[in-house]
């Protein structure tokens, strides 16, 4: 069978078009021809055995890929036409839309449950196709096409010709050709409900195609415009919640994806659409309260132990033990937070001791089979990587080799089904089958009764994962991911991830980031990508340091000794890249010690300086000097030690030692206190010019590199984290890339207001009062009553004083301003929520917060105090949350299922 594809698109000259089909997951490329740079064709021959072609178009200049059309949702055309032997399909390129939301699982999935559909087999001699995008249609809604001729209805609403669904939001009707007799067609698109009652035409001039002649055996298929209809926007509602923080009466001391689905049901019975998540990767390094930070994962693919929902596994047939156990699983899900290692050390039992007594007849099953199939590539080194660091007490693998320990004894021990350590690497894979299992009967769960679960993308994975481990090759080891000073940290944030070596991550097409988001496809249908700057640019830190001010934007373009003196600075390479301590800076910051300081840390340089002894030139000497101290004084005296160290104005550039970076926040440094007021001039022009202008183009580049082949890797609804130092590249690329950005009132995305304007927010985006980073609503009231007072004036427009603390009528109003802003998503936290209620809420505000973001050594151990079954029960908060979600607009009637 020849099928013949023709498409119209204007190329430069030198750029030619390639046809991209896949099958089997394998993509070739087929040249394409034209005559005149704008109208190309292609003739291919392909077996009718295959039911269904997907396919592709690019632009190539050579060998090299110039642009491609939106992946998203791919061309695809069924060969349902049983008479045919030939088929021609004149083509349109498929941009990225505006609307490309729509075509999300979010959306298709979720909130309008359609799916695609195999088109019917047809016997017509000759066919005409019509094939047409129209994502905005809804759960119960399908297309119809009506138009002049007889074929077509003859205008008679009755009499309109259905179209099947046989692509993602792009719907096809198959029409008998020997029955269109003019040299054109008119016709309309409509939409009708599931009773076949037309609700609407679509907007515009009716559409008008010109026959080709089409011959017996011959199957001609169109791609039209798509479709617009007189549709408003959907807006939703959702929370935001950990896992870890759920609670239930039948919970064990720490959130599972039983309590999940509770928490699926409240959102479904208040009118919420949208349930966001913390990321539920497993972060198990120590098995200490330290593995508590869900951002610092051993596994892009590994879920959480701490998940398993104990309560759908066979019940323990040993009736002492589980006896005991229950007394264990109550005790702990009565504590007020989470007890992170005794929580974990129960599920572990628990689990191991399942595994023994259920793991040879689950493992034997061919559901467990085919998991082990699908994820066998991660899943075998994630268990070996687990085994190996419980038996020898570490997970820092660079210490296994030089212990000796994985050898080949151990190699041979791991693949033998005889041996003890081969079962125990088994118990590995079957927790993960247990909690996939789960984790995706919560997702086709959600799926059902309409809510859309979100998950989270961390930027960072830690030093000691698996993935370093098995792919180091795509990590820096000699650096420290973070973020600059900003509102959370004045001294920056250092998150002791590796950053990544994304030239050979991009020599691989970024395949190590492909298989991340797909594998959490299979769990969520939107996501949130945390720190997306860092798709821009890393802020990268060196590995001797403590705290984040020394670090650098990688990659930037550093400036030279010549650059720098351009800007009118007299650049000292010396006195500018070394830390600056005179005696005049060591009283100023040790006062009555300083005198111990020069004596036990310093050693003079000259009349003026000192420099930091050896033993103490770092930040993480010094850490490791003052590790053993509890008293306040010294570690007050730590600190001031860490601020000599980086008491700079450059940085030198970590590839090239002639390079330098200016220091951020340098202004608020002793070195630049000692500037004369014309370098302090002359160092701002050129800071401002550094971190605010040389590198937005460049970053640009950067993050078009990348970003596009992570958000066209499936089809979730994608979300950023855009905070912090934004660069104005950043809102480039969302745009183009058609990212929802973050929007917090009280985090303006302009630096002209305090506060932002909630009816400003755009549609596509993501409004929120707080995050897991951030204080509470409760919280963030009482921080600063200067700037309460201004926002209760300004922003509320509300007179006299603002009450202290924030009380529920007030929270309540603030809520409600919110879900009325333009965001199509408004996603308050659990916290915020109860904020409304005085009765309901916790007395200690300062006990709801999550985590504070300048202590890295911060305890993830949050967990609501309230049942969920109570909040479902509670009729006065389900009926105030659906009241202020439905007066927004925000509910649209949906009956759970």
């Amino acid at each position: 069978m020849t099928i013949h594809f023709h498409i119209e698109y204007r190329t430069a000259f030198g750029e030619e078009l390639s046809l991209n089909i896949i099958k089997n997951n394998e993509v070739k490329a087929y040249r394409m021809t034209t005559i005149d740079g704008v109208q190309w064709w292609c003739d291919f021959n392909y077996s009718k055995a295959d039911r269904v072609l997907a396919y592709y178009y690019k632009v190539q200049v050579g060998d090299s890929v110039e642009r491609s059309e939106w992946q998203t949702v791919k061309h695809v055309l069924d060969l349902t036409c049983d008479a045919a032997t030939d088929y021609t399909v004149y083509d349109r390129w498929n941009a990225m839309p505006e609307d490309s939301y729509l075509y999300s699982s979010a959306f298709t999935d979720c909130i309008n449950h359609l799916e695609p559909q195999p088109m019917q087999p047809t016997a017509y001699a000759k066919t005409l196709r019509l094939t047409v995008r129209a994502p905005q249609l809804r759960e119960g809604q399908r297309l119809a096409v009506v138009g002049t001729q007889k074929a077509l209805g003859e205008w008679n609403l009755d009499k309109a010709l259905p179209m099947t669904l046989h692509n993602y939001c792009e719907w096809a009707v198959d029409i008998d050709a020997s029955l269109l007799h003019d040299d054109s067609i008119e016709f309309k698109l409509v939409v009708e409900n599931g009773s076949g009652l037309v609700m609407m035409w679509e907007c515009g001039c009716n559409r008008i195609i010109t026959m080709p002649q089409i011959e017996n055996g011959q199957t001609v298929v169109y791609s039209l415009d798509q479709a617009f209809f007189e549709m408003w926007d959907r807006r939703f509602a959702g929370t935001l919640v950990p896992v870890f923080s759920l609670r239930s009466k039948t919970s064990a001391g720490i959130g599972d994806f039983g309590d999940l689905k509770m928490m699926i049901d409240l959102m479904a019975k208040t009118g919420q659409r949208v349930l966001q998540l913390l990321p539920i990767n497993d972060t198990t390094i120590t098995h200490t309260w330290t593995d508590s930070y869900p951002y610092s994962c051993i596994s892009v693919f590994a879920i959480h132990p701490q998940y398993a929902d104990l309560r759908t596994l066979p019940q323990l047939e040993d009736e002492e033990a589980r006896t005991e156990m229950e007394a264990e699983r109550q005790r702990l899900n009565a504590l007020p937070q989470i007890d992170y290692e005794k929580a974990n050390a129960f599920k572990s039992e628990y689990l191991q001791r399942v595994f023994a007594q259920e793991g040879k007849r689950i493992m034997k099953s061919a559901e467990y089979k085919a998991f082990f199939q699908e994820t066998q590539n991660w899943l075998v080194p994630y268990a070996q990587y687990s085994w190996l660091r419980d038996k020898y007490g570490t997970a820092d693998f660079t210490q296994w080799q030089d212990h000796n320990t994985w050898n080949e004894d151990d190699r041979a021990m791991l693949s033998d089904s005889r041996t003890k350590a081969y079962h125990e690497v088994a118990f590995y894979y079957f927790v993960q089958y247990i909690l996939s299992s789960q984790m995706k009967e919560a997702h086709e769960y959600a799926k059902q009764k309409g809510v859309i679960l979100k998950g989270d993308i961390p930027i960072g994975v830690n030093r000691h994962s698996c993935d370093v481990w098995m792919e180091p090759k795509y990590f820096n080891l000699n650096g420290q991911a973070g973020a600059p000073p900003d509102d959370f940290s004045v001294n920056g944030q250092n998150w002791g991830f590796p950053t990544y070596n994304w030239d050979e991550m991009l020599k691989d097409g970024c395949q190590w980031w492909a298989r991340r988001f797909q594998n959490m496809s299979h769990f969520f249908d939107a996501y949130r990508i945390d720190h997306v700057l860092g798709f821009f640019r890393i802020w990268e830190i060196p590995i001797d340091c403590v705290h984040g001010l020394t670090g650098q934007f990688a990659p930037s373009q550093a400036m030279s000794r010549e650059e720098i003196m351009q800007y009118g600075l007299n650049f000292q390479e010396e006195r500018f890249t070394e830390p600056f301590i005179t005696d005049w800076v060591l009283d100023r910051v040790f006062h009555e010690r300083a005198d111990e300081v020069r004596r036990n840390y310093l050693e003079r340089i000259d009349d003026e300086r000192y420099r930091m002894k050896p033993e103490v030139d770092t930040q993480r000497k010094i850490e490791a000097r003052f590790a053993s101290v509890t008293r306040q004084e010294d570690l007050w005296l730590r600190d001031g030690l860490y601020s000599l160290v980086s008491d700079v104005l450059f940085v030198r550039d970590r590839n090239r030692a002639d390079m330098f970076h200016p220091r951020i926040s340098a202004q608020l440094d002793f070195i630049y206190e000692s500037l004369y007021d014309n370098d302090k001039q002359a160092f701002n022009r050129l800071y401002n010019d550094y971190y605010y202008r040389r590198n937005n183009q460049f970053w640009y580049r950067e993050a078009m590199k990348k970003l596009p082949k992570l958000v066209q890797a499936t089809r979730m609804l994608v979300c950023a984290e855009d905070l912090g130092m934004v660069p104005d590249c950043v809102p480039w690329v969302m745009n183009e890339l058609k990212i929802f950005s973050l929007e917090l009132q009280s985090m303006p995305k302009t630096t002209t207001t305090r506060f932002g304007h909630l009816s400003q927010n755009p549609y596509r985006s993501v409004c929120t009062i707080s995050s897991h980073d951030m204080p509470t609503l409760r919280q963030w009231w009482d921080e600063n009553y200067e700037r309460t007072q201004d926002y209760y004036n300004s922003m509320l427009h509300r007179q006299g004083l603002a009450p202290h603390p924030l009380p529920g009528w007030l929270a309540k109003d603030i809520i409600a301003r919110h879900l009325d802003s333009p965001s199509m998503l408004c996603v308050l936290s659990v916290q915020d929520w109860l904020a409304m209620y005085d009765r309901l809420r916790l007395p200690d505000a300062d006990a709801e917060r999550i985590n504070i973001p300048a202590n890295p050594k911060h305890y993830w151990r949050y967990r609501m105090h309230l049942n969920i079954e109570d909040l479902m029960a509670n009729g006065e908060f389900i009926d105030d949350i659906s009241t202020l979600i439905g007066q927004a607009g925000r509910n649209f009637g949906y009956s759970s299922r």
